[in-house]
């Protein structure tokens, strides 16, 4: 299912003549690969940034440091920041970002399984959409939940209608 979704949103960014940086962040770079798997990704899809460190976050992903000193790494606000971040950065039309705990232990307080997806469009009127999971499962499964479930929010926000593979 994942793979379908994410060849459906490159040709709906296609179509509208649009494109789609990531920032990521507990999927290491699971996004990206998903995205550039689909032949002709390249027309839509300028690349990303993995953050990994909360630093990169602030020095790649353009979140305000102070955001990351007061709400953390693993944040909706933080999210939020990252999408418009890569967005801004790369000149994207699009940002996709994912944060938050895969396991196998809590991290400063958060559950494993809390992500935080978000999606924005830099200088445009819709707020950024952001989105708390609490995912369950192992490790490899919470990174791939988060990827499928990012690529569905980029769809829904694109006014596509997808379907989850019911995998949470």
């Amino acid at each position: 299912m994942t793979d379908a979704v994410a060849e459906q949103v490159l040709a709906a960014l296609r179509q509208r003549g649009q494109t789609l940086a990531t920032a990521e962040s507990l999927t290491g770079g699971l996004i990206g690969q998903l995205l550039t798997e689909v032949p002709g990704a390249s027309h839509s899809y300028l690349g990303g940034v993995i953050t990994y460190a909360t630093q990169l976050k602030a020095d790649l992903a353009g979140v305000d440091p102070e955001t990351l000193a007061r709400y953390g790494p693993v944040a909706a606000i933080t999210a939020e920041q990252m999408a418009a971040g890569v967005a801004q950065r790369c000149g994207a039309h699009w940002g996709l970002a994912v944060t938050g705990v895969a396991g196998p232990e809590p991290q400063d307080g958060h559950p494993v399984g809390q992500v935080f997806l978000a999606v924005a469009q830099p200088g445009n009127s819709p707020a950024p959409q952001v989105v708390e999971l609490q995912l369950s499962g192992e490790r490899t499964q919470i990174r791939r939940q988060t990827a499928e479930q990012a690529l569905l929010l980029l769809a829904q926000e694109l006014g596509m209608r997808p379907q989850s593979s019911g995998v949470e």
